[in-house]
């Protein structure tokens, strides 16, 4: 076992893909394949599943995986402290649903702890590929939401996958909607108050069920319903059709102007939002600092 064939794993591991692999790591695909199985059969494990739809960890890789990274990182702390006289970059990952307090955190996360160089990766994508992006390990940590619904789908992913939901907190549903909304002077509003308005909600691609929906109540109808991939258009679109989405009510003005607000939605429903990762692997520094930036940003932002 190589220190070299470790950094390879961890490569493959975040590409998810061999062939961009060795582009990134300029060797040739088949020598890559090579020393990967090479590795494979010295430690008699097989660390990355091969299919027709690519390449995955095994349970075996994911958990092995977590330790040929603490062994790297040791190896780049000693290789520039007492080589290369310098501190190595920071390497930090998360996946999350659209939240604004999420980017918050990773803002404050970038401004305390960001050194002269770093490689951190903030995905605002779809639930299940955040899911995926933990299990794999592509991002140390994830942002998703459980409730009374989708509990059951998500935690059976979850433990399948070998991670653990961490509760951030519980919410009573919202809605976001642009301040010149004629709901906005509202204290609550009902489902039926909102038939008149489009309904705006997040597309899930081809894991696009009522269970992997940002959104709650996803089982309602909505006479008019427009799905986006990005929180920006999202928000162009509640202030220029007056149009709304269902949240948490935790919404940061620094971020995101005071041109949107929360305004209380009345139902029965609650939310609960939290971040996953692997069960049995130790925090980064970074992941447990962002942890720490997450709370502080719900805090800070809850309407």
């Amino acid at each position: 076992m190589t220190l070299q064939q470790l950094k390879y794993v961890i490569e493959v591991a975040g590409r998810g893909s061999m062939n961009e692999a060795a582009k990134r790591l300029f060797i040739s695909q088949p020598s890559l394949s090579n020393a990967i199985k090479d590795l494979e059969d010295e430690i008699r494990i097989t660390i990355f599943e091969r299919t027709n739809k690519g390449i995955s960890l095994t349970n075996e890789g994911s958990e092995f995986l977590s330790y040929a990274r603490q062994v790297v990182e040791q190896a780049e702390l000693l290789e520039n402290r007492y080589l290369n006289g310098k501190l190595p970059p920071q390497h930090f990952s998360v996946s999350t649903q659209h939240y604004a307090f999420a980017v918050n955190a990773f803002v404050n996360l970038v401004r305390e702890y960001g050194h002269e160089e770093y490689e951190l990766a903030l995905r605002e994508t779809k639930t299940y590929e955040i899911i995926e992006d933990v299990k794999s390990r592509r991002s140390e940590i994830g942002i998703l939401y459980l409730n009374d619904f989708n509990a059951k789908v998500i935690n059976k992913l979850l433990k399948d996958a070998g991670l653990q939901f961490n509760s951030l907190f519980a919410a009573k549903p919202h809605i976001f909607i642009s301040i010149q909304n004629p709901l906005a002077k509202q204290a609550i509003v009902t489902i039926d108050q909102l038939q008149e308005y489009p309904y705006l909600s997040f597309e899930q691609g081809e894991y696009n069920s009522f269970h992997f929906s940002e959104e709650i109540l996803s089982t309602l109808s909505h006479p008019k319903s427009i799905r986006v991939n990005d929180r920006a258009t999202l928000f162009n679109l509640l202030i220029g059709l007056n149009g709304y989405t269902i949240s948490t009510g935790v919404l940061s003005s620094d971020l995101n102007g005071n041109e949107i607000i929360p305004v209380p939605l009345d139902c029965g429903e609650s939310i609960n939002v939290g971040w996953i990762c692997h069960k049995n692997a130790a925090l980064s520094k970074l992941a447990l600092a962002y942890v720490e930036a997450l709370e502080e940003s719900v805090e800070s932002t809850k309407g």
